[in-house]
């Protein structure tokens, strides 16, 4: 479970660029709701814990109770629909004394790690029906359940994740050619059917932001967060209003966005950091992403290179979505920002990932220079069998 690791090979700067980000969503959480920045602070603690611990054991061991993983996620996922507590309408966390999380968050962790070891385990017949066709089957269940919260916007991001995770697997292009031919007329042929008054396929406020995405002048009532938000963004300019200001037109101060420091983070950063704070913000989620890969692209095996790229789509995905809905370039979803938005199951939950992709940076390191003494006692052996 636990090796023997030098820290000169631990990656740093992965873990600076997390802890820099990390401090600017405290800082910009603080400012936009001062009641929620120590604990932001605490789950950023406890999440650091957690990183150290997961970074130092082994992650082909930790994989190796998948199923209880994945068997454990649907448990909580579950009892969601039974004991969670309903907030907008939207049943997805469950309460503990005070103390709440949320189950998807962390489903999506589990989804990286269970299909991390199935692809490897089924790493012969990966492209034949049936595997795939299992393979669907066991990401669609939590899918249904994590969308039948309803949370749509965490439902997309676990299929991008589960697509990413067997892209890199090894699916054939052929395959993917189809899928991407099928789903083509599907989508357009969807979003003709979700625009209609009368559509049963989305709930009614989902449909009600779509169309106040489309149609804002149309749907006020509906687009005004979208609107404030690209407002607020605007209002920044270079340099922003500053952390804290008591301009009574702010985000914050005048009330104009409900919660501002979760979904709509990006909006008060852009408000008070301006357009520099938020370039520093999207340059930190892409150099996390971006290390992730690298990290990825020298680990010691597949299984590694499946868990990185996992977090890397995560963070990307994720953190796209968020900027999107902020910026007006998609429907409002409630996406938190990476590192930024706060959270405490979401901050915690990201910190054990990259716990998993520094042990895989641990371990591609250690791996690699016991591979580099082994071919230099082979090139010693023949330079002196050659002499004599």
């Amino acid at each position: 479970m636990l090796r023997q690791y030098k820290l000169k090979d631990y990656k740093f700067r992965l873990v600076l660029w997390v802890l820099i980000l990390s401090v600017i969503g405290i800082m910009v959480i603080g400012s936009a709701n001062g009641s929620y920045q120590m604990k932001q602070m605490i789950g950023m603690g406890v999440g650091i814990v957690f990183m150290i611990m997961v970074s130092l054991m082994d992650y082909l061991w930790i994989s190796n109770f998948y199923w209880i993983y994945y068997i454990g996620g649907l448990v909580l996922l579950i009892a969601v629909r039974f004991f969670g507590t309903e907030v907008n309408g939207a049943k997805r966390w469950i309460d503990f004394g005070g103390f709440s999380f949320q189950p998807s968050d962390i489903m999506k962790i589990v989804v990286i790690i269970f299909f991390t070891r199935f692809f490897m385990k089924h790493e012969e017949d990966l492209n034949k029906p049936q595997t795939i066709l299992k393979a669907v089957g066991l990401v669609a269940i939590p899918w249904f359940l994590i969308y039948k919260q309803p949370d749509l916007s965490t439902s997309i991001v676990v299929l991008l994740i589960f697509c990413t995770i067997y892209f890199i697997a090894g699916l054939s292009s052929k395959i993917i050619g189809g899928m991407i031919l099928i789903c083509i007329p599907l989508v357009v042929i969807g979003a003709m059917l979700v625009t209609q008054p009368d559509q049963k396929i989305l709930k009614g406020y989902q449909h009600d932001r779509i169309m106040g995405w489309l149609q804002p002048e149309k749907y006020p009532d509906i687009s005004y967060q979208q609107t404030n938000s690209k407002i607020a963004i605007g209002s920044g300019q270079l340099y922003g209003k500053g952390l804290n200001n008591s301009d009574v037109n702010s985000v914050k101060n005048g009330n104009f966005i409900a919660e501002p420091q979760t979904d709509f983070i990006f909006a008060v950063a852009g408000e008070e950091l301006g357009f520099l704070g938020c370039c520093l913000i999207v340059a930190l989620e892409f150099l996390i992403a971006l290390e992730c890969i690298m990290v990825g692209k020298n680990a010691r095996d597949v299984s590694g290179t499946l868990i990185c790229c996992g977090m890397a789509a995560l963070i990307a995905f994720q953190s796209f979505i968020n900027i999107c809905v902020a910026t007006g370039l998609a429907p409002n979803t409630g996406t938190p920002l990476p590192f930024v938005s706060y959270g405490l199951t979401s901050l915690v939950s990201l910190f054990m990932g990259m716990g998993l992709v520094l042990n895989v940076g641990l371990q591609s390191s250690t791996y690699n220079k016991e591979l580099q003494k082994k071919e230099q006692k082979k090139d010693a052996y023949f330079r002196k069998e050659e002499y004599l």
